[in-house]
């Protein structure tokens, strides 16, 4: 078993089936990348990671987004360019993000790369870079 890609234990935020609806800030922050674009950054990201990139999750119907999960109250510390979105809790909105079981049934709701022990949230420096480089 490759140890890198397994989990001792899911992450509380990882709903056991189907999928549920998360409150950015509280467990993760998010980074919303619509379509092709944001499918790009995660191959990009993934690509320089070794396809251990943490999570990444993607929509597989309407605008298709694909959100980068962060580590709690990270995102805002970023100017994300154009095209890339920071959700996080703050006193002016409130944003919440779709999480997939890691197994099963989990449509409109796909992982592009799970969390793992190893690396429970995408590192956002290295995503601000990827961002930055791959939307301006």
């Amino acid at each position: 078993m490759d140890q890198r890609n397994s989990l001792d234990t899911v992450p509380t935020w990882v709903p056991a089936s189907g999928h549920a609806l998360r409150h950015a800030g509280i467990h993760f922050d998010a980074v919303r990348i619509g379509g092709l674009r944001g499918e790009e950054v995660a191959y990009e990201l993934m690509e320089f990671t070794d396809f251990a990139a943490g999570p990444i999750v993607r929509e597989l119907a309407g605008a298709q987004n694909v959100y980068f999960l962060l580590p709690p109250r990270t995102a805002s510390g970023y100017a994300w360019p154009a095209g890339a979105r920071a959700l996080s809790r703050n006193h002016r909105s409130e944003a919440f993000v779709g999480v997939p079981a890691l197994r099963g049934l989990t449509w409109p709701l796909d992982w592009r790369s799970r969390p793992t022990g190893e690396v429970p949230f995408v590192e956002p420096d290295l995503l601000h870079e990827i961002v930055v480089r791959t939307l301006v």
